[in-house]
């Protein structure tokens, strides 16, 4: 499954994804859904995203050969580097190559960050 998708709703997006990913994904979407207070839940960009203002600052995705979670404040992805070694990262993505991997203690760490950043997106 790629980034993209055509569905209208985080729900029906879920409905998509690989049998493996399901829990991971779905445990990502309760965690944004519970963290984020205040933001607005979407598809956006063919994938489940988290909006402030308009703006998307949190994203995830079920990839061919990765999950991908967006953290798109810089500062805040920076931050929690370390904690991430041995993660294929790039500039506002994350990508685990297994839901195994995924540690949601640093994604909770991650979304409380994002909610209390007043750093611009990258």
């Amino acid at each position: 499954m790629n980034v993209q998708s055509d569905a209208k709703r985080v729900s029906d997006y879920l409905t998509e994804v690989p049998a493996q990913r399901l829990e991971a994904l779905t445990q990502l979407r309760e965690m944004c859904v519970e963290i984020l207070e205040g933001y607005v839940e979407s598809m956006t960009y063919g994938m489940p995203s988290y909006s402030k203002e308009g703006v998307v600052e949190v994203g995830f995705a079920s990839q061919k050969s990765y999950i991908s979670l967006y953290i798109l404040k810089q500062e805040v992805l920076d931050k929690h580097r370390p904690s991430l070694a041995g993660i294929n990262l790039g500039k506002g993505c994350i990508r685990y190559s297994s839901p195994k991997k995924i540690d949601f203690g640093v994604v909770k760490a991650l979304l409380a960050d994002t909610l209390t950043s007043d750093a611009e997106i990258c």
